[in-house]
């Protein structure tokens, strides 16, 4: 009897220590982790965090705007640059001393500069780059920082030994905007193509806003189960972001 009561009390308290466990891996508490006057880095998982920094604007004031950090195996890629080189040094040294990790390649999403702004800063690094081919095109007419290396459709990248994925799906905000995926942690990055809870349309200069809402709904077939989703601007979410740009967009 003695001996049972043990091995029911030992089965309990491993499942106990299991539940425990996936519990805590499931509802990861998003937390700051680095903040000056010009950049702020927040832990949204394990192994992604999103990098903030700062464009000042006529219409809308001071913007904050999101770039997205993955990393493995002391290896990362960065998801959008921050909006000026002196912002972007602060990232690449932050990552290199805090997160002693390589960098092992940028990927700007658009061809704005709260997407590449500081990309030379990236290259002066030997830091390679890569983008749509349209973002290429459009930074190149626009006397911008070129992006070294075009995908046309998709680029699937190395992070340690995980996949990082690039893709266009078509024109929204603007005509060459991209999307990154982090398949180990079910990840999208969604740039200026999506838009936070509540938001508003926002700058709408470069967009083609009758195929916005067509663009998101395949982001949507192509990634049906994503748990994390982080948009260019504001906070990040779920699926949910998905279906409320669609929303935002639908019709026009």
């Amino acid at each position: 009897m003695k001996n049972t009561l043990k091995n029911i009390f030992v089965i309990f308290f491993s499942f106990f220590i299991l539940s425990c466990s996936s519990q805590s891996k499931e509802s990861f508490k998003a937390k700051e982790i680095y903040k000056s006057n010009s950049l702020i880095v927040t832990q949204i998982s394990e192994n992604a965090f999103i990098h903030t920094s700062f464009k000042q604007t006529n219409d809308f004031g001071n913007v904050p705007c999101n770039g997205l950090i993955v990393k493995n195996k002391n290896e990362t890629i960065v998801f959008d640059t921050p909006t000026n080189d002196k912002s972007s040094e602060e990232l690449i040294q932050w990552i290199n001393e805090k997160l002693h990790a390589k960098i092992n390649a940028v990927i700007p999403t658009h061809f704005h500069d709260d997407s590449l702004g500081g990309l030379l800063a990236f290259h002066k690094k030997n830091i390679p780059s890569y983008s749509y081919v349209k973002t290429i095109e459009l930074a190149k007419e626009n006397n911008f920082v070129i992006p070294e290396n075009s995908f046309n459709d998709s680029v699937i990248l190395k992070v340690g030994n995980k996949d990082v994925v690039a893709r266009y799906f078509g024109e929204g905000h603007t005509r060459d905007n991209s999307v990154g995926y982090f398949p180990s942690e079910n990840i999208l990055f969604g740039g200026c193509l999506l838009k936070e809870l509540e938001a508003g349309k926002g700058y709408l200069g470069d967009a083609n806003v009758s195929a916005w809402s067509g663009t998101v709904e395949k982001v949507k077939k192509e990634y049906p189960n994503v748990k994390i989703v982080v948009p260019g601007h504001g906070d990040y979410g779920d699926g949910r972001l998905l279906d409320y740009t669609i929303t935002l967009f639908k019709g026009q």
